[in-house]
């Protein structure tokens, strides 16, 4: 059986003027800010201008934890968004911006799949309309005004040797991870030791992602803790003068995204933090324009949801005042199979075992979104190969736990693939049973904290953390930062800070490798196990077989 690629149909789109997008949700064309004919930057002032319309419905998709077998998450999103739609339904979708290190590396494109997909799907993988190079450029000017003060005297006596201002840039290069800067003598300044993160780990993206306007950005800018002196006194970003060029930096960059769906339906796609390494949802700007213009907006929060919907509940609503009205939880019935022990190759043929065994994974996560108050329906996001026995198999489960999980065809026919879970979502939306409230209140330690997602959302027995970790957190407590949530660092492949403990374990640490202060983001990020801010290329990067054909266009990117 053939089908046509995600760039194929992609290329067949029959796309509409962004300004005809535009004016679906009331957007004036004056407010628009075109970049060519097909996506364009929402004003500020048109943002502002709806402060006091009420609010649509906010929907989240989540999923299991990810597998080689691929899970579907914003396939679905936009899937859903067009489903909503087709039954009447005034429905925007708001989803993250690509980063290029998995695109050259192993994930590829983040732009949905199939027949449902967001468009241009080119341009969104690649440069878009040059939100991370703005935010790249930003992080390094402060980066740069750093070294430049030091070098030029250092009135704010910073001591070198606690610079915690890293460098970042949007490519896997594990070679930057530990650098030394200013070697070459005098000229070139004083030799410390510092190192790179992707661009998607950096404060600056999550800043972004948080604030809700450019006098918020700014602010926030200025909070940035970028050194300490020798007695341990913080050193701020406003300190270094640089909040007011790196807002100039990020001044376009913080106007949502507007682009469309296959089905010419609106979609903001703004902002792109990572899950696994930060807080893994798009823009609150983004989502709150969206919830001010339709009736129902659909967005979508990385990896798992023991990573994105966890860190989508307890930072970006409790952050932004927002209320989820119901979740769905993405899962493949080849996703189930691997998680019950089946290698990738063999995924093809039917194992209704397999699929029994490996749907522990798929329970947890229900439970845990439950647990939040958000009433919760799962999608089985359906392949060619799934039998009538699978898919009933983890109809069962579901059932037993609860919930209810509906099969979705939207890759292969669009919103008419979905229209079932449109209405179900529907359904629970309007039904008000969703009573959401974050797992940990603000004023608990941030240890506890910790504590509370290992054990309550990882079934973890125990949390490991050295005693001067403990100590920084305290610290950081009596410096006026224990309300802030924690922002956890893990791998996205297990409940485990283990990549290849599958299904649902128990009995496990999760040892805690170092902390970090986002104090302008407003959160402490916990980097756990091996997970590493700034990820490496694969064995065989996917770079290596991207080209432009003989026609010009671009091939091996998606």
């Amino acid at each position: 059986m053939s089908f046509k690629t995600d760039i194929e149909i992609a290329r067949e789109a029959q796309k509409k003027p962004i300004m005809e997008i535009g004016e679906k949700l009331g957007i004036p064309a004056t407010d628009l800010l075109p970049y060519g004919h097909d996506k364009a930057k929402v004003s500020q002032d048109f943002i502002t201008s709806l402060a006091d319309r009420p609010d649509g419905k906010l929907i989240l998709v989540t999923a299991i934890n990810p597998t080689p077998a691929g899970e579907g998450k914003t396939t679905t999103t936009v899937g859903l968004g067009d489903g909503l739609n087709r039954i009447g339904k005034k429905a925007v979708i708001c989803i993250r911006e690509a980063s290029l290190g998995p695109n050259f590396g192993m994930k590829g494109g983040a732009a949905g799949g199939g027949y449902a997909q967001v468009v241009p799907m080119e341009e969104m993988n690649l440069h878009f309309t040059g939100d991370f190079h703005a935010i790249t450029s930003a992080h390094n000017l402060l980066s740069a005004m750093i070294d430049n003060h030091i070098y030029w005297g250092n009135s704010l006596q910073i001591d070198e040797r606690r610079v915690v201002w890293r460098r970042v840039m949007d490519m896997n290069d594990r070679a930057l991870r530990d650098t030394v800067t200013s070697l070459g003598g005098v000229a070139n300044g004083f030799p410390r030791q510092t190192g790179f993160d992707i661009t998607v780990a950096s404060e600056v993206m999550a800043i972004l992602c948080l604030s809700k306007d450019l006098a918020d950005l700014q602010k926030r800018l200025g909070d940035i803790v970028v050194a300490y002196t020798r007695e341990r006194t913080p050193i701020y970003c406003r300190d270094i003068k640089a909040d007011g060029a790196m807002t100039v930096l990020l001044k376009d960059a913080m106007q949502p995204n507007l682009v469309q769906t296959l089905e010419n339906n609106p979609a903001f796609v703004h902002g792109g933090p990572f899950a696994n390494i930060a807080h893994g949802c798009n823009s609150v700007i983004a989502t709150k324009t969206a919830l001010k213009l339709g009736d129902y907006v659909v967005t979508e929060a990385g990896f798992g949801a023991d990573l994105g919907a966890e860190k989508f509940f307890d930072i970006k609503c409790r952050k932004a005042g927002l209320t989820p009205a119901a979740s769905v939880l993405v899962a493949t019935v080849r996703a189930m199979k691997m998680n019950g022990g089946v290698a990738k190759a063999d995924l093809g043929a039917e194992n209704v075992d397999a699929v029994k065994k490996g749907c522990p994974n798929l329970g947890r996560h229900i439970s845990n979104v439950k647990s939040f108050g958000v009433p919760v329906v799962v999608a089985i996001n359906h392949f060619h190969s799934d039998t009538d026995a699978e898919i009933e198999a983890v109809k069962a489960y579901v059932a037993e736990q609860g919930a209810e999980a509906i099969v979705c065809k939207h890759w292969a026919h669009g919103s008419a693939g979905i229209e079932e879970l449109a209405h179900k979502v529907v359904s629970m939306a309007e039904s008000g049973t969703s009573n959401f409230s974050p797992i940990y209140p603000d004023e608990m330690s941030l240890f506890e904290k910790i504590e509370t997602v290992a054990k309550r959302i990882y079934h973890a027995d125990e949390v490991i953390a050295d005693k001067s970790i403990r100590a920084q957190l305290k610290a950081w407590e009596d410096a006026g930062y224990g309300h802030f949530p924690v922002c956890m660092a893990k791998t996205q492949y297990s409940f485990s800070t283990d990549p290849n403990l599958r299904g649902a374990p128990t009995g496990h640490s999760v040892p805690v490798r170092e902390v970090r202060l986002s104090a302008g983001a407003g959160f402490i990020v916990v980097i756990c196990g091996e997970i590493m801010t700034m990820p490496g290329l694969p064995r065989t990067p996917a770079a290596e077989t991207i080209r432009i054909n003989d026609t010009g266009f671009v091939e091996g990117l998606f």
